[in-house]
Parts: C-alpha cells; sequence; structure tokens
C-alpha cells in the first residue's frame, strides 16, 4: 500500500495499458480518477468493478485528444477529489500507413493526439501541483516506437520520440517543485487495440518469438507506473523506463549455440 493516500488521474483508463495502470495504482492504495472518451461503453463498468473490489474511485468522461475535453477533465477532476498527486498520461493516436501515402490530415491527428495531448494534459497537472505544493508525479506513456523507426508508423514514432524528449524538458523544469517527471517506453503489449490491428494468429506466432515467449501485459507497465508514482522512486526524474520483455533485442540473439556450430 504504497501510494494510500494518494490521487492518481489515469487517462485512457477503460482498457488495455491505461487500465493496467490504474489497476496497479488500485491495489498499491490510491484513490483514482478514471478517465475515458464521451459515450465510453466502457467506463462505467470499470468503475463498478474497481469500486467491487474495494477501491476508491470516481469515472469522468473527457475527450482527451480536445483542449477543451482536456481541460474540463482536470477541472472535473479537482472538483471531485480536491487534488491530484499523480498522473499517468497515456494519450496516444496510431494509424498504420506507408510514409508517402500519409495524409496530412492523420499526421495531425496522431500528433494532436499523442504528443500534444500529453503536453497539454501534463501542463494543466503541473499548474496544479505547483499551486498547492508537495511535490508529485508525472508518468509519460511512451513506446519502444520512440526509438525503433518501425515502416509504416513514422508520425506514431515521432510523436512518441517527442514525448520522451518532453519527459525530460518538463522534469528539468519542475525539478524545483519536486514533481517528479519520468516516461515508460512499452514493448509489444496485449492490448485490445493490438488485437483490432493484428489477428489471434499472428499475435500468437509473434508471441513465441519474444525473448520472454509471451507479449507483453497491461500489468507490466501498470508494475512500473506504481514503481514510478511510488517514494520508492523518488530519486528518479527525467528518465525514460524500457518496459518490453527484451523485443528490441529479439532478433539480435544468436540463432545457433556455439556447441552446436562446432558440432
Amino acid at each position: 500500500m504504497k501510494l494510500k493516500g494518494k490521487i492518481a488521474l489515469v487517462t485512457g483508463s477503460a482498457q488495455g495499458i491505461g487500465h493496467g495502470c490504474a489497476l496497479a495504482l488500485a491495489e498499491e492504495g490510491a484513490s483514482l480518477i478514471l478517465n475515458d472518451r464521451p459515450g465510453s461503453t466502457e467506463l462505467a463498468g470499470v468503475v463498478e468493478a474497481f469500486r467491487s473490489e474495494g477501491h476508491d474511485c470516481v469515472g469522468i468522461e473527457a475527450d482527451v485528444f480536445d483542449d477543451a475535453g482536456r481541460e474540463g477533465l482536470v477541472a472535473d477532476a479537482l472538483e471531485a477529489c480536491g487534488r491530484i498527486d499523480i498522473l499517468v498520461s497515456n494519450p496516444a493516436y496510431s494509424r498504420r500507413e506507408a510514409f508517402l501515402d500519409y495524409s496530412l490530415k492523420d499526421l495531425r491527428a496522431t500528433l494532436e493526439g499523442t504528443l500534444i495531448s500529453g503536453f497539454h494534459v501534463s501542463q494543466l497537472v503541473a499548474r496544479h501541483m505547483v499551486e498547492r505544493g508537495g511535490g508529485g508525479k508525472i508518468i509519460y506513456i511512451s513506446s519502444v516506437h520512440a526509438r525503433l523507426p518501425f515502416a509504416r508508423s513514422a508520425p506514431y514514432g515521432a510523436a512518441k520520440a517527442g514525448l520522451d524528449h518532453l519527459a525530460r524538458s518538463v522534469a528539468v523544469e519542475l525539478i524545483d517543485h519536486r514533481i517528479n517527471v519520468n516516461a515508460i517506453e512499452p514493448g509489444w503489449i496485449d492490448t485490445p487495440g493490438e488485437r483490432k490491428a493484428f489477428d489471434e494468429a499472428t499475435i500468437q506466432e509473434e508471441a513465441k518469438k519474444m525473448p520472454w515467449g509471451r507479449m507483453g501485459t497491461p500489468q507490466d507497465i501498470g508494475r512500473t507506473a506504481a514503481f514510478l508514482a511510488s517514494d520508492d522512486a523518488d530519486y528518479i526524474t527525467g528518465s525514460v523506463v524500457v518496459v518490453d520483455g527484451g523485443f528490441r533485442w529479439k532478433d539480435m540473439r544468436a540463432t545457433v549455440l556455439a556447441s552446436e556450430k562446432d558440432s
């Protein structure tokens, strides 16, 4: 219960990585402000499930891809709970398409939904943290796309790379306020979004190729977020933590053991 007495806002927390982060924070004792898009069919069920497990939480529908939506979310969160001690900033928009064919409309949507949304939500929460004093924790959910140049994902990778740099820059500016700012780079995580992009057979086949023999889970990311949100990470700021089960290195392993090669 390392987060008992803390209040955490997690954007996009009705499913996937956001849900994994929210659950991990709740299990460490934090009170949760859960967020999902307006008209979400999942948010109410997630709030009910959290409460049935004894976790303190509220749900707020808001569109974090929109200026007014982000402002409304933070205002409603503060009205409901009085303060925010922890922010897990988890907005992202991705459309896979070849660079030569990528539309400016989708480029702007990717930058807005991934980088600008992360900037604005964290700015609004940071202003509150600075005003009330006492420090705080800001955690951005980035991606290994920030450092790996995947085909058909140039805008998303660029946005996530920008998010990593944003985390470091914001950390520098908020040091004097004792606000820890860090980012997490998930690898290939088994989420509803991935299952929309890839069929079950592809997921299972690719999982076998992973060093751990499985895809990452939202819980893997959640446990890292809970650590960064705790006092155990008090001396960590401006860092980008990769949580990918060795995904970056999976194609760099020797495929033939030396003993087999020599035999």
